[in-house]
Protein backbone atom coordinates (compact mmCIF):
# COMPACT_ATOMS: atom_id res chain seq x y z
CA UNK A 1 0.00 0.00 0.00
CA UNK A 2 2.81 2.47 0.98
CA UNK A 3 4.69 1.43 -2.27
CA UNK A 4 1.52 2.34 -4.08
CA UNK A 5 1.06 5.41 -2.51
CA UNK A 6 4.74 6.57 -3.61
CA UNK A 7 4.35 5.61 -7.01
CA UNK A 8 1.23 8.14 -6.67
CA UNK A 9 3.11 10.40 -5.85
CA UNK A 10 5.64 10.14 -7.64
CA UNK A 11 3.52 10.12 -11.17
CA UNK A 12 1.91 13.09 -9.68
CA UNK A 13 5.30 15.12 -8.72
CA UNK A 14 6.02 14.48 -12.66
CA UNK A 15 2.48 15.67 -14.02
CA UNK A 16 3.29 18.55 -12.39
CA UNK A 17 6.49 19.36 -13.43
CA UNK A 18 5.58 18.54 -17.19
CA UNK A 19 2.36 21.00 -16.67
CA UNK A 20 4.81 23.54 -15.11
CA UNK A 21 7.54 23.07 -18.05
CA UNK A 22 4.33 22.94 -20.71
CA UNK A 23 3.08 26.79 -18.62
CA UNK A 24 6.54 28.05 -18.70
CA UNK A 25 7.29 27.34 -22.55
CA UNK A 26 3.71 28.50 -23.94
CA UNK A 27 4.16 31.77 -21.30
CA UNK A 28 7.35 32.31 -23.16
CA UNK A 29 5.83 31.48 -27.04
CA UNK A 30 3.22 33.54 -26.05
CA UNK A 31 5.25 36.71 -24.70
CA UNK A 32 4.79 39.72 -26.84
CA UNK A 33 7.34 42.07 -25.58
CA UNK A 34 9.98 39.16 -25.68
CA UNK A 35 9.01 38.97 -29.51
CA UNK A 36 9.20 42.07 -30.18
CA UNK A 37 12.65 42.70 -28.91
CA UNK A 38 13.72 39.80 -31.14
CA UNK A 39 12.41 40.85 -33.61
CA UNK A 40 13.80 44.55 -33.57
CA UNK A 41 17.01 42.81 -32.73
CA UNK A 42 17.02 40.91 -36.12
CA UNK A 43 15.40 43.67 -38.15
CA UNK A 44 18.38 45.55 -36.87
CA UNK A 45 21.33 43.22 -37.28
CA UNK A 46 19.71 42.38 -41.20
CA UNK A 47 20.48 46.29 -41.42
CA UNK A 48 23.57 46.44 -40.10
CA UNK A 49 24.61 43.24 -42.42
CA UNK A 50 22.92 45.11 -45.63
CA UNK A 51 24.53 48.55 -44.66
CA UNK A 52 27.80 46.88 -44.20
CA UNK A 53 27.79 45.07 -47.64
CA UNK A 54 26.59 48.54 -49.35
CA UNK A 55 29.57 50.57 -47.78
CA UNK A 56 32.21 47.77 -48.83
CA UNK A 57 30.68 48.14 -52.36
CA UNK A 58 31.11 51.46 -52.61
CA UNK A 59 34.57 51.53 -51.38
CA UNK A 60 35.72 48.90 -53.59
CA UNK A 61 33.89 50.60 -56.73
CA UNK A 62 35.84 54.23 -55.28
CA UNK A 63 39.53 52.50 -54.48
CA UNK A 64 38.94 50.76 -58.36
CA UNK A 65 37.94 53.77 -59.89
CA UNK A 66 41.04 56.27 -58.25
CA UNK A 67 43.35 53.17 -59.47
CA UNK A 68 41.84 53.79 -63.13
CA UNK A 69 42.85 57.62 -62.91
CA UNK A 70 46.45 56.56 -61.38
CA UNK A 71 47.24 53.82 -64.31
CA UNK A 72 46.28 56.64 -67.00
CA UNK A 73 48.72 58.75 -65.97
CA UNK A 74 52.61 59.19 -66.56
CA UNK A 75 53.56 56.00 -64.73
CA UNK A 76 55.22 53.31 -66.39
CA UNK A 77 53.99 50.46 -64.05
CA UNK A 78 53.66 46.93 -64.45
CA UNK A 79 49.76 46.61 -64.30
CA UNK A 80 49.95 44.65 -61.41
CA UNK A 81 51.07 46.81 -58.98
CA UNK A 82 48.32 48.47 -59.37
CA UNK A 83 46.05 45.05 -58.80
CA UNK A 84 48.42 44.56 -55.86
CA UNK A 85 47.33 48.11 -53.97
CA UNK A 86 44.10 47.43 -54.98
CA UNK A 87 43.69 44.42 -53.18
CA UNK A 88 45.49 45.82 -50.36
CA UNK A 89 43.51 48.31 -49.59
CA UNK A 90 40.27 46.40 -50.27
CA UNK A 91 41.55 43.87 -47.97
CA UNK A 92 41.74 46.38 -45.43
CA UNK A 93 38.40 47.86 -46.14
CA UNK A 94 36.75 44.42 -45.57
CA UNK A 95 38.47 43.79 -42.84
CA UNK A 96 37.78 46.57 -40.87
CA UNK A 97 34.00 46.76 -42.12
CA UNK A 98 33.28 43.50 -41.34
CA UNK A 99 34.86 43.33 -37.94
CA UNK A 100 32.83 46.72 -37.16
CA UNK A 101 29.62 44.52 -38.30
CA UNK A 102 30.81 41.67 -35.86
CA UNK A 103 30.48 44.32 -33.16
CA UNK A 104 27.70 45.91 -33.62
CA UNK A 105 26.17 42.73 -33.87
CA UNK A 106 27.17 40.92 -31.21
CA UNK A 107 26.00 44.38 -29.21
CA UNK A 108 22.68 43.65 -30.51
CA UNK A 109 22.61 40.18 -29.07
CA UNK A 110 23.92 41.25 -25.12
CA UNK A 111 27.41 40.66 -25.55
CA UNK A 112 29.90 42.85 -23.46
CA UNK A 113 32.11 44.46 -25.76
CA UNK A 114 34.48 46.24 -23.62
CA UNK A 115 36.54 43.29 -22.77
CA UNK A 116 36.61 42.30 -26.96
CA UNK A 117 37.92 45.52 -27.14
CA UNK A 118 40.24 46.01 -24.73
CA UNK A 119 41.45 42.49 -25.86
CA UNK A 120 41.97 43.50 -29.37
CA UNK A 121 43.48 46.23 -28.72
CA UNK A 122 46.29 44.57 -26.53
CA UNK A 123 46.75 42.40 -29.69
CA UNK A 124 46.86 45.04 -32.50
CA UNK A 125 49.26 46.78 -30.33
CA UNK A 126 51.71 44.03 -29.88
CA UNK A 127 51.48 42.99 -33.89
CA UNK A 128 52.60 46.89 -34.00
CA UNK A 129 54.95 46.39 -32.31
CA UNK A 130 56.63 43.74 -33.47
CA UNK A 131 56.03 44.50 -37.40
CA UNK A 132 55.98 48.40 -36.98
CA UNK A 133 59.11 48.56 -39.81
CA UNK A 134 57.32 46.65 -42.07
CA UNK A 135 53.83 48.54 -41.69
CA UNK A 136 55.86 51.27 -42.22
CA UNK A 137 57.45 49.78 -45.72
CA UNK A 138 54.36 49.15 -47.00
CA UNK A 139 52.44 52.33 -46.12
CA UNK A 140 55.59 54.69 -47.83
CA UNK A 141 55.17 51.90 -51.04
CA UNK A 142 51.74 52.82 -51.43
CA UNK A 143 52.07 56.47 -51.06
CA UNK A 144 54.77 56.22 -53.16
CA UNK A 145 53.18 54.07 -56.26
CA UNK A 146 49.57 56.18 -55.21
CA UNK A 147 51.29 59.83 -55.41
CA UNK A 148 53.55 59.44 -58.61
CA UNK A 149 56.39 60.23 -56.79
CA UNK A 150 58.71 57.95 -59.20
CA UNK A 151 58.09 55.27 -62.13
CA UNK A 152 60.18 52.62 -63.34
CA UNK A 153 62.44 53.58 -65.80
CA UNK A 154 62.82 57.29 -64.10
CA UNK A 155 66.20 58.39 -62.99
CA UNK A 156 66.60 59.30 -59.23
CA UNK A 157 68.11 60.38 -56.11
CA UNK A 158 67.79 58.43 -52.76
CA UNK A 159 69.88 59.30 -50.15
CA UNK A 160 73.52 58.86 -51.76
CA UNK A 161 71.93 56.10 -54.28
CA UNK A 162 71.37 57.20 -57.79
CA UNK A 163 70.09 54.72 -60.15
CA UNK A 164 67.21 53.85 -62.73
CA UNK A 165 64.36 52.35 -60.73
CA UNK A 166 64.20 49.00 -61.92
CA UNK A 167 61.34 48.10 -59.58
CA UNK A 168 58.61 49.88 -57.22
CA UNK A 169 56.82 47.46 -54.94
CA UNK A 170 54.93 47.89 -52.04
CA UNK A 171 57.73 46.62 -49.57
CA UNK A 172 60.85 47.94 -51.48
CA UNK A 173 62.02 49.69 -54.28
CA UNK A 174 65.23 48.65 -56.66
CA UNK A 175 67.58 51.00 -58.17
CA UNK A 176 70.20 50.39 -60.88
CA UNK A 177 73.03 52.12 -61.14
CA UNK A 178 74.95 53.55 -64.41
CA UNK A 179 77.83 51.20 -63.54
CA UNK A 180 75.27 48.40 -62.90
CA UNK A 181 75.25 48.30 -58.63
CA UNK A 182 71.75 47.20 -57.95
CA UNK A 183 70.82 48.54 -55.00
CA UNK A 184 67.45 47.39 -53.02
CA UNK A 185 65.97 50.45 -50.29
CA UNK A 186 63.46 49.85 -48.01
CA UNK A 187 60.53 51.97 -48.74
CA UNK A 188 60.12 52.83 -45.42
CA UNK A 189 63.61 54.30 -45.50
CA UNK A 190 62.71 56.99 -48.38
CA UNK A 191 62.81 60.27 -46.88
CA UNK A 192 63.77 62.39 -49.95
CA UNK A 193 63.53 61.82 -53.81
CA UNK A 194 65.49 63.42 -56.40
CA UNK A 195 64.01 62.82 -59.79
CA UNK A 196 65.46 63.83 -62.51
CA UNK A 197 63.04 62.56 -64.99
CA UNK A 198 60.74 65.09 -64.91
CA UNK A 199 60.05 68.33 -67.06
CA UNK A 200 63.15 68.98 -69.15
CA UNK A 201 66.53 68.82 -68.55
CA UNK A 202 69.02 71.10 -69.87
CA UNK A 203 72.56 69.76 -71.22
CA UNK A 204 75.60 72.01 -70.87
CA UNK A 205 78.87 72.06 -72.41
CA UNK A 206 82.10 74.06 -71.49
CA UNK A 207 84.85 74.12 -74.21
CA UNK A 208 87.76 75.24 -73.66
CA UNK A 209 89.84 77.48 -76.38
CA UNK A 210 93.63 78.64 -76.99
CA UNK A 211 93.75 83.07 -76.82
CA UNK A 212 95.21 82.38 -80.21
CA UNK A 213 91.97 81.74 -81.84
CA UNK A 214 89.60 84.87 -82.64
CA UNK A 215 86.51 84.72 -80.48
CA UNK A 216 84.27 85.62 -83.13
CA UNK A 217 86.07 82.30 -85.24
CA UNK A 218 85.39 80.06 -82.55
CA UNK A 219 81.44 80.97 -81.93
CA UNK A 220 80.69 81.14 -86.14
CA UNK A 221 82.42 77.38 -85.77
CA UNK A 222 80.64 76.08 -82.87
CA UNK A 223 76.90 77.57 -84.46
CA UNK A 224 77.69 75.70 -87.56
CA UNK A 225 78.44 72.85 -85.38
CA UNK A 226 75.17 72.96 -83.75
CA UNK A 227 72.99 73.11 -86.97
CA UNK A 228 74.32 69.95 -88.09
CA UNK A 229 73.70 68.38 -84.60
CA UNK A 230 70.71 69.25 -85.19
CA UNK A 231 69.63 68.66 -88.85
CA UNK A 232 71.01 64.90 -88.11
CA UNK A 233 70.36 64.14 -84.23
CA UNK A 234 67.22 63.14 -82.29
CA UNK A 235 68.61 64.24 -78.76
CA UNK A 236 67.86 68.26 -78.73
CA UNK A 237 64.12 69.24 -79.03
CA UNK A 238 66.14 72.47 -80.59
CA UNK A 239 69.69 73.90 -81.72
CA UNK A 240 72.22 74.10 -78.99
CA UNK A 241 72.81 77.83 -78.06
CA UNK A 242 75.95 79.04 -78.12
CA UNK A 243 75.78 81.21 -75.07
CA UNK A 244 79.24 82.63 -75.24
CA UNK A 245 82.24 83.40 -73.26
CA UNK A 246 82.02 81.28 -69.81
CA UNK A 247 85.39 82.09 -68.24
CA UNK A 248 88.55 83.49 -69.13
CA UNK A 249 91.92 82.86 -68.00
CA UNK A 250 95.65 84.45 -69.26
CA UNK A 251 96.51 81.41 -71.64
CA UNK A 252 92.36 80.27 -72.83
CA UNK A 253 88.65 81.11 -72.69
CA UNK A 254 85.97 78.64 -72.30
CA UNK A 255 82.61 78.90 -74.75
CA UNK A 256 79.57 77.14 -72.84
CA UNK A 257 76.74 75.68 -75.07
CA UNK A 258 73.40 74.60 -73.59
CA UNK A 259 71.14 72.65 -75.12
CA UNK A 260 67.23 71.59 -73.71
CA UNK A 261 66.55 67.62 -73.92
CA UNK A 262 64.51 64.74 -72.31
CA UNK A 263 65.85 64.05 -68.85
CA UNK A 264 66.83 60.49 -69.82
CA UNK A 265 69.22 61.84 -72.80
CA UNK A 266 71.04 64.81 -71.48
CA UNK A 267 74.21 62.65 -71.08
CA UNK A 268 74.34 61.55 -74.32
CA UNK A 269 73.53 65.04 -75.89
CA UNK A 270 76.45 66.60 -74.20
CA UNK A 271 78.96 63.68 -75.41
CA UNK A 272 77.40 64.36 -78.92
CA UNK A 273 77.77 67.93 -78.33
CA UNK A 274 81.65 67.36 -77.56
CA UNK A 275 81.57 65.29 -81.01
CA UNK A 276 80.26 67.85 -83.34
CA UNK A 277 82.70 70.34 -82.01
CA UNK A 278 85.41 68.11 -81.99
CA UNK A 279 84.47 67.50 -85.67
CA UNK A 280 84.46 70.96 -86.75
CA UNK A 281 87.61 71.76 -85.20
CA UNK A 282 89.51 68.89 -87.02
CA UNK A 283 87.57 69.82 -90.51
CA UNK A 284 88.97 73.38 -89.51
CA UNK A 285 92.49 71.98 -89.10
CA UNK A 286 92.33 70.05 -91.99
CA UNK A 287 91.31 72.40 -94.27
CA UNK A 288 93.75 75.24 -93.02
CA UNK A 289 96.65 72.25 -93.42
CA UNK A 290 95.59 72.04 -97.07
CA UNK A 291 95.50 75.65 -98.14
CA UNK A 292 98.85 76.25 -96.58
CA UNK A 293 99.80 73.18 -98.51
CA UNK A 294 98.70 74.51 -101.68
CA UNK A 295 100.26 77.84 -100.91
CA UNK A 296 103.39 76.30 -100.50
CA UNK A 297 103.26 74.10 -103.56
CA UNK A 298 102.61 77.74 -105.67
Amino acid sequence: MRFANWRLQQSTGVIDEAMSFKNKVWDWLTNTGMWETVLFSALRILLILILTRFVIKLLFRVIDRSLERQEKGRMQVNPRRFITVGELLKNVVSFAGNFVMVMLILGELGVQLAPLIAGAGVLGLAIGFGAQNLVKDVITGFFIILEDQFAVGDVVQIGTLKGTVEMIGLRSTRLVSWTGEVHIVPNGSITNVTNYSIGTALAVVDLPFSNSRKLEDTIELLKKAMLELKDSSSLANRVPTVLGVQSLTASEYVIRIAADCPPGVRADLEREIQMYAKEALEEEEALRLTAEAEKTAE
